[in-house]
């Protein structure tokens, strides 16, 4: 297979339907027959289904094509996945592996470089410019977001200041000595963030950021609000996964705030029943499944997420936007029968004025009935008895209200829920020890 085509939309916002569908389906022509020739197990894939990249005639046909899933990176690990000589991947980036095998994903020189094109053209989206100073906190090393984000960042025209994760005392002085204006973290860290800034006695609304990008973990639109009116700055949506690219493969808009607009010239969605495995209309919720459109090192055809949303028209440009991820099909917990998901929670717990976004939820079992603890923070360690009583059962209530199972609640003093210094882990099941 030959190189990936150059060539591609005249301008993102004033592209038509025709022209995108044009593109797309040229691409993604491109994509199956270079992962069908060059890839063993999409090759053994293709075939055992009956499918053949020649059966591609419209972008419709995409759903004849098998899956792709985490398990499958597992399995060909670590380099099987890639479809060009090793000594042309220029990138290597894997998980963290926190269970079996990491998966692993590879860039050539000329990913690396449309990467960092769709990070730049994320954060423009969200309203950076040029001149302006990026913050990056995300992390650094195998993790996509670090790098990805700092990339973009440089094509754009921006300073980069390479903070990475952690040392939070030293993110708050160099945010006031430095003056960035824009910030890229994830959402749960940024709040540590802003309780740094009040732990030092400053206003985190006074600070220099003007545009905080939040991604790498399912954050709800209370909690947007939350970090818009404790730093002061505007809060936008930024999606990406390292099996696709990482973050850049969709960017909310700050002018709209309506979801994320998916790249689509290079990345295909679908949204499937996640039982069933059928394509669904756009408006209804299902998991996002990705075709990559321009993966030279790694195409990947169909993959699952996991991520529940929904395909919507786009606002800003043609291009779909896709809702804001609040769950995970397999982070959904069942609890005595009932489907709950963290961010269920976390939208309850912002209802509550004497709690603090920064929660943990832990399930237990005791015989055969399983058991929802939530361990939420009081937002001053002033609150008295009273206030804190009142505070758990008005948690508790909204929650058997609003999700529909029991829970018990426990108001912690500041600082007793463990702080992430990257993604925020919400669910700690006792059940597995």
């Amino acid at each position: 297979m030959s190189s990936f085509p150059e060539g591609g939309l005249s301008s993102v916002e004033n592209a038509s339907q025709d022209e995108l569908h044009a593109l797309q389906l040229q691409r993604m022509k491109w994509t199956l027959n270079l992962a069908y020739n060059k890839v063993p197990m999409y090759t053994k894939k293709f075939d055992d289904a009956g499918v053949h990249p020649d059966d591609l005639k419209q972008l419709s046909d995409i759903s004849k094509f098998p899956y792709t899933t985490k398990q499958d990176l597992r399995d060909n690990y670590p380099f099987g996945m890639f479809a060009v000589p090793r000594e042309q991947v220029l990138r290597i980036h894997a998980s963290s592996g926190t269970t079996g095998k990491p998966t692993v994903v590879g860039y050539t020189a000329g990913d690396v470089d449309r990467w960092a094109e769709l990070v730049a053209r994320s954060i423009w989206a969200a309203g950076g410019k040029a001149s302006d100073m990026v913050h990056v906190a995300y992390g650094y090393g195998l993790f996509t977001g670090g790098l990805g984000a700092h990339y973009g960042a440089e094509k754009l025209g921006c300073s980069v200041i390479p903070m990475s994760g952690g040392n939070t005392e030293k993110q708050v002085q160099l945010i006031q000595d430095f003056k960035p204006d824009i910030i890229m973290v994830t959402p749960s860290y940024c709040l540590n963030i802003a309780d740094e800034f009040d732990r030092q006695g400053v206003d985190p609304r006074t600070s220099s950021l003007r545009v905080g990008i939040f991604g790498a973990e399912p954050w709800t639109n209370a909690m947007r609000e939350e970090i818009e009116a404790r730093m002061g700055m505007d809060a936008v949506d930024i999606y990406g996964l390292s099996e696709i690219l990482g973050p850049g493969v969709a960017q909310e808009f700050v002018t709209t705030k309506d979801g994320p607009t998916i790249w689509e010239d290079y990345f295909y969605p679908e949204i499937v029943d996640s039982e069933l495995l059928t394509p669904i209309e756009d408006g209804t919720e299902g998991e996002l499944v990705f075709t990559t459109l321009a993966k030279e090192a790694m195409p990947v055809i169909r993959y699952r997420t996991r991520d529940l949303s929904k395909l919507m028209p786009g606002s800003e440009t043609v291009m779909r936007r896709m809702e804001k991820i609040t769950g995970r099909s397999d982070d959904m917990m069942i609890i005595r029968g009932v489907n709950v998901f963290p961010t269920q929670i976390e939208e309850q717990i912002f209802k509550v004025a004497d709690l603090s976004p920064h929660y943990q939820l832990e399930v237990s079992r005791d015989g055969n009935m399983d058991n929802l603890t939530i361990n939420v923070e009081a937002r001053s360690n002033s609150l008295d008895d009273a206030a804190r009583t009142a505070a758990a059962n008005t948690l508790q209530h909204q929650v058997k209200t609003m999700v529909g199972v029991s829970a018990q609640v426990n108001i912690k003093a500041e600082g007793e829920v463990a702080r992430s210094q990257g993604k925020a882990q919400r669910v700690v099941d006792l059940r597995e020890l």
